[in-house]
């Protein structure tokens, strides 16, 4: 069983003393790929050195969170232009809108969420913009409208670590965006009404993510002591959502990691030798 991890924030400093073995573990546990989240100006030039120091395993996004919007200027995005310009980049964000927090202002958040996404227009290939991924909370209709603005501008676009409503998810399933589904599936306080959701999921716009170090699956036991979320935890989400769908693990499986490697353009891997 192959599994790959759309989003792990691997440059987080709670990986710095063991990042290796992390990546090791994941490993052991079928992750044969992982998309290292870039968030904002600091994150995102780390995330391209990981995947650099680990091609073919390794990739990054570029991108500003909109919890960092405040910092998205002219320089700014001419550095993430910069980092697009490598082949290890294989989507524009994580980008979007947060309004449960507000850690930046909206105006802020909309402006910064709008360059990004023009940078993912401007970097059509054949008429295809270069892949999103999206950020979104408590700002569904606003999210909806500034993406409505580049409607046949950007390429595919995936609504990553999705909680939200059946609303918001058949919205974005008639949008044909894709849906990144975490641990929060396996919290029993917020991610319930998930259980249902992920059934409507059609398996082709389906992916799977841990979003580490966050959102450790509350149905991991015995539970780290550290409670730190890490890519072999990605089996057992992967576990609980074919339960959930009433799938085969192994069906669950294959068919997240054929969608992810659709969407992001990522290289097969070799089974190991029997």
């Amino acid at each position: 069983m192959q599994l790959i991890d759309i989003g792990a924030n691997l440059t987080h400093d709670s990986f710095d003393h063991d990042r290796d073995a992390v990546l090791q573990r994941a490993r052991d546990a079928g992750v044969v790929q992982m998309v290292v989240t870039g968030a904002s100006r600091e994150h995102s030039p780390r995330a391209l050195a990981l995947a650099q120091a680990h091609p073919g395993e390794l990739f990054a996004t570029a991108g500003v969170h909109p919890h960092h919007a405040s910092e998205y200027t002219a320089e700014c995005d001419a550095e993430l232009r910069a980092l697009h310009a490598h082949p290890e980049v294989v989507a524009v964000g994580e980008c979007g809108l947060d309004y449960y927090r507000d850690f930046s202002p909206r105006p802020a958040q909309r402006k910064a969420f709008e360059r990004q996404l023009q940078i993912a227009a401007d970097l059509a290939v054949d008429g295809v913009g270069k892949p999103v991924f999206l950020h979104q909370r408590d700002a569904h209709a606003d999210f909806v409208a500034v993406l409505r603005e580049f409607e046949g501008k950007l390429g595919p676009a995936v609504v990553h670590c999705f909680t939200g409503s059946r609303e918001e998810l058949f919205d974005y399933l008639d949008r044909d965006w894709h849906v990144g589904i975490t641990g929060w599936l396996c919290d029993e306080r917020r991610g319930q009404h998930l259980r249902e959701l992920v059934r409507s999921i059609p398996a082709q716009r389906l992916m799977i993510e841990t979003d580490a170090p966050y959102l450790l699956p509350r149905t991991v036991k015995p539970a780290p002591s550290h409670r730190r979320n890490e890519p072999m935890y990605l089996a057992h989400i992967v576990e609980e959502l074919a339960r959930d769908r009433g799938e085969e693990v192994a069906a669950t499986a294959a068919q997240a990691t054929a969608t992810t490697r659709a969407f992001f353009g990522l290289p097969a891997v070799a089974a190991p030798a029997a």
